[in-house]
């Protein structure tokens, strides 16, 4: 078994929304890399999984996403919404598989693992938003499953922490700690080069 299936996630419109509290900052480069690794992965014949988060109205399937602190706050990523849709920008490749996910985690109630499966994947390569939630986790539970991970770092992305604590920086210390043990790093331009 020796498959790498890219796992494009929540490429949706509340990251590229100025208005929104989520907004990544230089959004339009982060997304041109997730085509450019879809367009990559479509031509050399190898898995492309969209992955969307949604919740229902009301937030019932929410479980602690907005309220880890023990006060609720207001319930995002409603079912519906113009939030959740993927964005005009992202290219959907012939051929690819979508799923939606309620958690950080691709695999926390998804059929996601059986797909994998069902593909002989063995390694997931990483791409989207927010770097340090969706991405982080996915990349986390996947080693936990025993699969290989790529992180391509620069085709995730995330809101700013603080004035002193950007994208930059999230995508830096991130990819420090996953490649201390759960994935292996890289750039989007280096990992097609390596595909070729």
């Amino acid at each position: 078994m020796d498959q790498t299936a890219l796992l494009v996630i929540d490429v949706q419109n509340i990251y590229a929304d100025p208005q929104s509290p989520l907004f990544v900052r230089d959004f339009d480069e982060s997304l041109g890399r997730i085509n450019q690794l879809a367009r990559g992965f479509a031509a050399a014949g190898r898995p492309v999984i969209y992955v969307r988060h949604a919740h229902r109205a009301g937030g019932r399937d929410a479980g602690r996403m907005f309220d880890f602190t023990g006060s609720a706050e207001e319930i995002d990523f409603v079912e519906g919404s113009v939030g959740v849709e993927y964005v005009p920008g992202l290219e959907v490749v012939p051929g690819a598989l979508h799923i939606t996910k309620r958690r950080y985690s691709c695999f926390e109630g998804t059929e996601l693992e059986a797909i994998l499966r069902s593909l002989n994947v063995n390694t997931v390569a990483v791409c989207g938003y927010m770097t340090n939630f969706c991405c982080e986790t996915t990349a986390r539970v996947a080693h936990d499953r025993d699969y290989f991970v790529d992180f391509i770092a620069d085709a995730t992305g995330a809101p700013d922490l603080a004035d002193d604590y950007r994208q930059e920086d999230i995508r830096r210390v991130v990819s420090l700690t996953l490649a201390g043990g759960f994935a292996r790093i890289f750039d989007a331009e280096a990992y097609l080069e390596a595909m070729c």
